[in-house]
């Protein structure tokens, strides 16, 4: 360049660099790295210089406080309720499958004992029935009031043991060297005879009440204190059509006792005496309620 051109001073003028031109990714070298984005300001905060959030704190601002609307609570209340109905429901199948899963046998013997019950209640409306028609259509209604009280004192009489009885029934003898025969096979027994409509029994010369208990006694049983040795022999009257087939039933008494290899003999009459008595206990507490 010659003098002429050159300013004022005697520096050369400066040339201006092009500016650089964006170059796109395609056409940017293998080797070169993308510039890295700017950090966010130290501190932790985000756009706007306000603390930036984790996401436990975005779900607890999420759902606390809790924003409900009408009808979310119609939605809550139709689910408590369909719950109430299904713990209900599951309830009463619980309460129904002890005799979902009784055995065929124990299901006989039930139907068979709720049979026997629903002719004896029956049997006895129609006996009160006809008392009341005697009381309502008797000349002399005090006459037989008197008359039906003599008979409804001695009806108790023979429940409470206090009273002789005799009648149809049958004779049951358990023999057992096994020790099958204890307590409380002697009481399902008396259960199983007054289920079938007993009314008045003695064991080996003990009478048998509302208060009977039964104990184990040095491998015999004692009954209300008494102890009996075997063979165990019933005296039991009632109908003996009834008395019978409730002892036979399968899975009662005979069955079970046979199966522990003790022999039993049941065998009907049509007499059978009950003479073994019961002393009358006067009550400490208790008063008739017309006094």
């Amino acid at each position: 360049m010659s003098d002429e051109n050159r300013p004022e001073g005697g520096l050369p003028p400066k040339r201006e660099l092009p500016p650089e031109r964006a170059v796109p990714r395609s056409q940017e070298s293998p080797g070169q790295e993308p510039p890295a984005a700017e950090a966010p300001a130290a501190g932790g905060r985000g756009e706007g210089g306000g603390a930036k959030l984790t996401g436990r704190q975005r779900l607890a601002q999420a759902v606390w406080p809790p924003r409900v609307t009408r009808a979310q609570l119609i939605v809550a209340l139709l689910l408590f309720v369909l719950g109430l109905g299904l713990a209900i429901q599951v309830r009463s199948t619980s309460e129904n499958s002890a005799l979902r899963g009784a055995r065929r046998e124990d299901l006989v013997r039930i139907l068979d004992e709720l049979d026997n019950r629903t002719k004896r209640l029956e049997e006895e409306k129609r006996k009160l029935d006809g008392q009341r028609t005697e009381l309502e259509t008797s000349s002399d209604q005090a006459e037989e009031a008197r008359k039906q009280t003599r008979e409804k004192e001695a009806q108790l009489g023979v429940l409470a043991g206090t009273v002789a009885a005799q009648g149809p029934g049958i004779h049951m003898k358990i023999n057992d060297r096994t020790g099958a025969a204890d307590a409380d096979t002697l009481l399902d027994a008396v259960q199983e005879l007054r289920a079938a409509g007993a009314e008045a029994m003695e064991i080996n010369g003990v009478r048998v009440v509302a208060s009977t208990h039964f104990t184990d006694s040095g491998g015999n049983v004692s009954v209300d204190g008494h102890r009996i040795e075997q063979p165990y022999r019933f005296e039991v009257i009632g109908k003996p059509a009834d008395l019978e087939p409730a002892l036979n039933i399968p899975g009662g008494v005979v069955q079970t006792l046979k199966n522990k290899q003790a022999t039993v003999e049941v065998s009907r009459s049509g007499k059978i005496t009950v003479d073994a008595l019961r002393q009358v206990k006067r009550p400490d507490y208790a008063r008739s309620s017309s006094q």
